[in-house]
């Protein structure tokens, strides 16, 4: 019982950093539905981990792979099936800074992206321009 309001405790924190705060006029720079996919595959990963570990808290040695081995399996896989998702949530090609935000996602769970992106924040630079594209004139 004590697992089991720790875990709800933790969730209900984890939340919190889902929530956006308030801007006046400001430009939106990440897409709600990336927020949810980077969640659920964040939460797959998480699973996924536990499964190889024979749903243990604890990590069994009995297991194939080692823990730190399944700790790099799990978020590369993360890191690379969020990106795909999200392309296919949103319908278009990710952002750099999208891209990274859901990387860091995975790579710090819960805070990795919120580092990520204020980071970007922090420094306009990093962002590439956006291409032109000329319009050809029709003859």
């Amino acid at each position: 019982m004590k697992r089991f309001v720790a875990l709800a405790a933790a969730l209900i924190a984890a939340t919190t950093f889902t929530l956006q705060t308030a801007e006046a006029g400001g430009r939106k720079h990440f897409d709600n539905r990336l927020k949810v996919v980077a969640v659920a595959t964040g939460a797959a990963a998480t699973a996924t981990y536990f499964a190889v570990n024979e749903w243990k808290w604890k990590w069994q040695h009995g297991s194939v792979f080692s823990q730190w081995g399944t700790i790099a399996g799990t978020t590369l896989g993360c890191a690379a099936v969020s990106t795909m998702v999200g392309t296919v949530v949103v319908n278009r090609p990710l952002t750099q800074r999208e891209g990274h935000v859901m990387i860091g996602s995975c790579v710090v769970p819960i805070i990795g992206g919120y580092l990520v992106n204020a980071a970007y924040d922090a420094n306009p630079q990093w962002e590439p321009q956006p291409a032109v594209v000329k319009k050809k004139k029709k003859k």
